[in-house]
């Protein structure tokens, strides 16, 4: 089952909720098992798409802005272990599947990853969910921190290549798809604040 106490995440599971979409929360308390004894990062959530393509879940819950003193946009930093069990759970399932990483952005400011009428509410927050395929994340990621073996896409290629989760799961409001088509479909040409990649704190 999905982390509860992760509002991120269970913030991205009332999304799916509310708008209808089938899903699966895997537990994620341990680490999966395979065949050959090695052990990879189990997934958040399965997640059907249209088209009968299947989204590989892992929800990375970042603040927008971040940062007490200076103010970050755009943070999406993971692990290099996050990459690498995400390909491992798309060669398992096969080639229906795909695996994505769903930025949840808990909205802080002014400024939002995404137009208003695309934020979701929940639990006094305002989110905004932006994802990237793993595809794309890893031809692009860069490593931010040995010690943290974190990495991150550098931000003008984050915010051309990520996009609105509601597009890939063709929920996508027609009252706001034109402002979106206007920014070529991606979230880069969203309201939205710059910032410089930094190493995550602990």
């Amino acid at each position: 089952m999905a982390n509860r106490d992760n509002h991120y995440e269970a913030a991205f599971e009332q999304y799916l909720r509310q708008r209808g979409v089938p899903y699966v929360a895997v537990d994620e308390a341990k680490r999966s098992r395979m065949s050959d004894g090695a052990s990879i990062k189990s997934l958040d959530f399965i997640v059907a798409g249209p088209g009968g393509r299947t989204w590989l879940v892992d929800v990375k819950g970042r603040r927008f802005p971040s940062g007490d003193e200076q103010k970050q946009y755009w943070k999406n930093w993971s692990t290099s272990d996050d990459c690498r069990s995400l390909a491992q759970w798309e060669g398992l399932f096969g080639e229906t599947f795909e695996s994505l990483f769903v930025f949840a952005y808990d909205v802080l400011g002014q400024r939002a990853p995404l137009p208003a009428a695309r934020l979701f509410a929940f639990r006094g927050h305002l989110y905004g969910f932006v994802a990237v395929r793993l595809a794309d994340y890893a031809a692009w990621a860069r490593r931010i921190s040995v010690s943290w073996d974190t990495v991150a896409m550098p931000t003008a290629e984050f915010r051309r290549l990520a996009v609105p989760v509601d597009e890939l799961l063709g929920l996508a409001d027609p009252a706001v798809e034109p402002a979106a088509k206007a920014s070529q479909r991606a979230v880069g040409g969203l309201q939205s604040g710059e910032t410089k990649d930094q190493e995550p704190r602990p």
